[in-house]
């Protein structure tokens, strides 16, 4: 008979060599699974909200509850109706989604549907990636929408109203600056000459 001990190693009782190596190669195996499930079961753990989820994989750096993403980018992030690849969909808030809920477009599919990846939506923190979101609004306007919930396997049934799209990689529509000469003329004419 084999048995590991923690302090005196391997005991062989049968002398069978070939069962000791066995058993020395299992032991080692469990003890290294052992060893990599402690060091993965923390990053396993994370419990994502949706906001800084959506703020790690956009880059769009706006923080707060969802449901003030679309007034906080005002000034800061070019927004709108039409859905982009990294652009943040914001929803409003409604029923039981008090704060709202942002999530980053991971996909276009058509005009009317989207692939969206988001934190804190079917289940509690967990991450869903590339999932179904399609537009279900009667002008076509991505102002409400129905989204991929994982514990049915299908859209949901809910519409959920939507402010439209936060645009990462642009910033808002700057004003022209009004550059003042010293000596009288624009500066346009300085440059012409």
């Amino acid at each position: 008979m084999l048995r590991c001990t923690s302090q005196t190693g391997f005991t062989v009782r049968t002398g069978d060599f070939m069962t000791f190596r066995l058993t020395r190669a299992l032991c080692g195996a469990m003890l290294a699974l052992g060893m990599m499930v402690a060091t993965i079961a923390p990053a396993a753990a994370q419990y994502w909200q949706c906001a800084p989820y959506a703020r790690e994989i956009s880059g769009i750096q706006i923080f707060g509850n969802a449901n003030t993403w679309w007034s906080q980018s005002e000034g800061k992030y070019a927004h709108g109706a039409a859905p982009k690849v990294g652009a943040v969909m914001a929803f409003k808030a409604n029923g039981r989604m008090r704060v709202g809920h942002v999530a980053m477009v991971s996909g276009i599919v058509s005009d009317r549907e989207v692939l969206l990846t988001h934190a804190n939506w079917s289940r509690g923190g967990q991450i869903e990636r590339d999932v179904r979101a399609i537009d279900v609004s009667s002008a076509g306007d991505w102002s409400e929408v129905k989204v991929w919930f994982g514990p049915i396997g299908d859209l949901g049934q809910t519409r959920f109203p939507v402010y439209g799209f936060i645009y990462a990689d642009q910033p808002a529509a700057e004003k022209p600056m009004q550059i003042a000469s010293l000596s009288g003329g624009s500066s346009a004419q300085k440059l012409r000459k």
